[in-house]
């Protein structure tokens, strides 16, 4: 979860900084899925980066494919993490919900497990607005932990978080409103490298702009 979504968010990630990679990294769902994204892009595309952590997986992979990557994150010590990490990328500390876009200036985005501490007008709201910044054609890779939840408050990785989501068919509906179509999709099972994790059900989408 690369949340995104202010103060609670931010103090969540800072205190779990590279714990969250050591937890998350290595999902062959997500490596599939950036191995799908980079089949898709031209060279040398430009790629927004939503809840960009500290540029493990997803940033590296991407620059180390030539891309030129941009990366957003409300987390001080993730940003700074991912900074070090991902030299060749650039990483913002902001929250992509108060973060000017331009139309169609960017071949593509990606936004992984980056929703699930907004509300789900917020959620909706970001989708579109990442339509609109994307040129035509354009592509996104989206995952989420396919729940019917609303504000339900919980741990992760030891940590009090709130988490709103969708179950499949509702978040597949939610990308598909907001301007996409949905290349492709694949689901998961995951279990963190974390002692207080548990198993998590992913859900991960390739869509293009419509």
């Amino acid at each position: 979860m690369d949340d995104v979504s202010g103060t609670s968010a931010a103090a969540v990630f800072d205190a779990l900084g590279v714990q969250y990679e050591r937890a998350f990294a290595g999902s062959p769902a997500h490596l599939d899925s950036l191995r799908e994204l980079t089949g898709h892009l031209a060279p040398r595309s430009r790629v927004l980066d939503v809840g960009s952590g500290t540029g493990r997986p997803t940033a590296a992979v991407l620059v180390a494919a030539g891309h030129e990557v941009h990366g957003v994150d409300v987390s001080p010590v993730m940003v700074e993490l991912a900074a070090r990490q991902v030299p060749g990328a650039s990483f913002v500390r902001a929250d992509i919900r108060e973060l000017p876009l331009a139309e169609e200036s960017f071949d593509a985005a990606c936004v992984y497990f980056s929703l699930l501490q907004m509300t789900r007008g917020e959620q909706a709201a970001l989708l579109a607005g990442i339509a609109r910044a994307l040129r035509p054609g354009g592509l996104l890779a989206v995952a989420t932990v396919p729940l019917d939840v609303e504000g339900v408050d919980g741990l992760f990785m030891g940590r009090p978080v709130r988490v709103t989501s969708f179950d499949g068919p509702a978040f597949t509906a939610l990308v598909t409103d907001a301007g996409f179509t949905v290349v492709s999709g694949r689901s998961s099972l995951f279990t963190p490298a974390h002692p207080q994790a548990t198993a998590e059900p992913h859900l991960f989408l390739l869509c293009r702009r419509a």
